[in-house]
C-alpha cells in the first residue's frame, strides 16, 4: 500500500471520529427536549419501548437530533465515512476491476435507498442529509455505470 493511500485513510479516519465526536455531543441535547423524545428518540423506542426519561435514550438517537437540527458534523461523518468505504474498497478490490465496479454500484443502491427514507422529512437538516444522499448516490452510480462501460 503507497504512502499516499495510507494518508488518506488516516485523514479521513481522523475526519471521521472528529464529526462522530462533536455530532455526537451536539446530539445530547435531545435529552433537554423531552418533547421532541417522540419524534428523535426512534431506536430507544424500538428497544426500550416508549420513551419516558433521559437515561432512556440510546446513543444513537443523539445523531438522529444533530442530523435534524445540526447538520454539519452528521454530513461530514456521512462525507468522510464514504470516502472511507470507496477507499477500503479500493484497496481489496483493485486487482478486480469489475467486482469494484459492482461494489461502487451497490453502495449507490444503498445510499439511494437510504435517502428514500429522508425523503419526507420535514426538518431542514434531514432535507440537507437526503439531498446529500441522493446527490453522492446518484454520483456513485453514474461512476460505476461509466467505469462498466470502459470495461466492455
Amino acid at each position: 500500500m503507497s504512502f499516499r493511500v495510507i494518508i488518506q485513510l488516516v485523514l479521513a479516519s481522523i475526519l471521521l471520529l472528529f464529526s462522530t465526536g462533536i455530532a455526537w455531543y451536539e446530539g445530547s441535547a435531545l435529552l433537554e427536549h423531552s418533547w421532541e423524545w417522540k419524534h428523535t428518540a426512534l431506536f430507544s423506542g424500538i428497544v426500550n419501548g416508549q420513551v419516558e426519561n433521559a437515561s432512556d435514550i440510546l446513543s444513537i438517537d443523539y445523531f438522529m437530533y444533530a442530523a435534524k437540527f445540526a447538520p454539519v458534523f452528521p454530513l461530514l461523518m456521512l462525507l468522510s465515512g464514504t470516502y472511507l468505504i470507496i477507499l477500503l474498497g479500493y484497496i481489496l478490490l483493485k486487482r478486480n476491476h469489475k467486482v469494484f465496479t459492482y461494489y461502487l454500484a451497490s453502495i449507490s443502491v444503498l445510499f439511494l435507498v437510504l435517502g428514500g427514507f429522508l425523503s419526507n422529512s420535514p426538518t431542514s437538516g434531514l432535507k440537507i442529509i437526503f439531498a446529500s444522499l441522493l446527490f453522492i448516490g446518484i454520483l456513485i452510480l453514474v461512476t460505476a455505470v461509466v467505469r462498466l462501460y470502459r470495461l466492455k
